[in-house]
């Protein structure tokens, strides 16, 4: 059992991930010899993996909200790949369930656990014991979630604790008794605090400030991981690879007196097909429409380029409020961005400059604060319960384009596009909410624009298609909250980038004022 680390925050150094990382590969060697493990599950555990992720406060309380839709910062969150209960498969394993790791090797996804250290070292000092003992008691009990333990019901509960402490005590870092390890009243304490602050917002109804914010910029610069981070919710697919958002995303972001409708525009670039020129007169026209302009710059490149002095020249011209945001301080130190904060202050009286980092969200809340008092008071554009413009089929069509981006080269990305075909909803057996579901079945074609491209995207005996789908499976069914049977099918179009007929099939058109 192999455990896959990312680290996406800045205060605690490797020393101490180093020591905590020690302890969980301690737990995985003891957790593969217990007798609660399903006998069918141990031909796979040799080849299985789990992720631990090491998150910022903002961090873990967006996945509370996306995931649990609690606004909540928590030590700690679990996803379990596998149907399990107390150990033991309810479903067995299949194909479906297999993925194929960088060798092409099939390999088992049990989940993925996102650990607070924030939180955790606040938890060590108030029970008393040290934060090394907490973080790895926070893993033990997040890996029997992965194996389908819990502790909503009082049986459930006691089994839960009596093997927490069993593989504590296997790691020599057992608990005193009297240390309670869960805070048993947690589930209801949120349910309860959920119901107080869910409350609806009609559209129409007056708010404070309401209005609409482009989000404009080169691509790659993190206007999509920004978007995603502010919902709480994948709407937007994030690559390396430019020119990964082609069509203009709405976000809805809601506060019991604001109303912030973020648009999440195509990077903006030199145009060389009829896509490319629908994209970019997109990203225009969000602008040209917008309350407020949020320019969003890469603040590791300290001089502008023709891309935002154009855009500026546009917002200069349109007489807009613009935010600069600049991007990536994550990544290099606060002197190193005067240099850019300078160049950009000479083309521009902008409202406000602030440093941000989109990906482990620093100085977000500062950002939101400054866009949302600078929007007019008015009625609310939508429901506060909505959150995008986009439905599950559009977000499925592009977490499949996601992975096509992931994990083929360069120059293939570009000419591909996914239309999805069929999305039939099976619901459960006396359903009362069109959201009870038990599968969902999808086909999808996925368009290229040579044969040689469909080649790479199949794959030697068919490996990539099926590493691109299942993970693209994975993803959809987090977003949908059930099980999901994908069939990908891969089509040739050749030049359809400069098809119209083509491109209005498939969802790219210049959007219309």
């Amino acid at each position: 059992m192999r455990i896959v680390y990312e680290n996406n925050q800045k205060k605690f150094g490797n020393d101490l991930l180093d020591t905590i990382k020690d302890y969980a590969s301690q737990l995985c060697k003891y957790f593969v010899t217990e007798d609660f493990i399903d006998s069918k599950l141990l031909p796979y555990l040799e080849s299985s993996y789990f992720c631990i992720s090491f998150v910022s406060q903002n961090k873990i309380r967006s996945h509370n909200s996306s995931t649990r839709g609690v606004d909540k910062v928590t030590d700690v969150l679990s996803f379990p790949m596998l149907d399990m209960k107390n150990g033991q498969l309810t479903n067995d394993i299949s194909d479906v369930d297999l993925e194929f790791d960088e060798d092409g090797n099939k390999c088992l996804n049990l989940g993925d656990i996102l650990i607070c250290l924030e939180v955790c070292q606040k938890n060590a000092f108030e029970y008393g014991h040290t934060f090394e003992r907490e973080t790895a008691f926070l893993i033990a009990h997040s890996m029997l979630h992965l194996f389908g333990f819990d502790h909503i019901e009082s049986n459930d509960d006691k089994t839960m604790i009596f093997w927490q402490r069993k593989l504590m005590t296997d790691i020599g870092l057992a608990f005193d008794e009297e240390i309670e390890f869960v805070n048993h009243n947690e589930v209801d304490s949120i349910t309860k605090e959920k119901k107080i602050k869910d409350i609806s917002f009609p559209a129409g109804t007056k708010c404070d400030h309401c209005g609409y914010v482009a989000i404009l910029g080169r691509p790659n610069v993190g206007k999509s991981t920004f978007l995603n981070f502010v919902t709480g919710m994948k709407l937007a697919i994030v690559s390396h690879k430019p020119q990964t958002t082609r069509t203009n995303i709405r976000s809805i972001y809601n506060t019991e007196n604001a109303q912030v409708v973020f648009v999440d525009s195509p990077g903006v670039h030199k145009p060389n097909s009829r896509l490319s020129e629908i994209m970019v007169e997109n990203s225009f026209n969000s602008a040209k429409h917008a309350d407020i302009v949020l320019l969003m710059v890469d603040g590791r490149f300290d001089k502008p380029a023709h891309i935002e002095k154009e855009l500026l020249r546009l917002c200069k011209e349109n007489k807009k409020k613009v935010i600069l945001a600049v991007n990536k301080s994550d990544d290099i130190t606060k002197e190193s961005l005067l240099p850019c904060i300078l160049e950009y202050s000479q083309l521009f009286d902008y409202e406000e400059i602030i440093p941000i980092s989109a990906k482990d969200g620093d100085n977000i809340d500062v950002l939101l604060e400054n866009i949302i008092k600078r929007l007019p008071a008015g009625p609310r554009l939508f429901d506060s319960e909505e959150m995008t413009n986009q439905n599950e089929r559009e977000i499925s069509s592009e977490l499949i384009r996601e992975q096509i981006l992931h994990y083929t080269n360069q120059e293939i990305p570009h000419g591909v596009s996914v239309s999805i075909t069929k999305f039939d909803e099976k619901t459960s057996e006396g359903a009362t909410s069109e959201y009870d579901r038990d599968l969902i079945v999808i086909s999808a074609d996925i368009i290229c624009e040579r044969k040689s491209h469909k080649g790479i995207i199949l794959g030697k005996d068919g490996q990539m298609i099926k590493r691109i789908g299942t993970k693209a499976r994975q993803s959809i069914e987090r977003l949908c909250g059930c099980k999901v049977y994908l069939d990908l099918f891969v089509k040739v179009r050749e030049d359809w980038r400069n098809d119209n007929s083509l491109l209005k099939q498939f969802g790219y058109f210049v959007e219309e004022d």
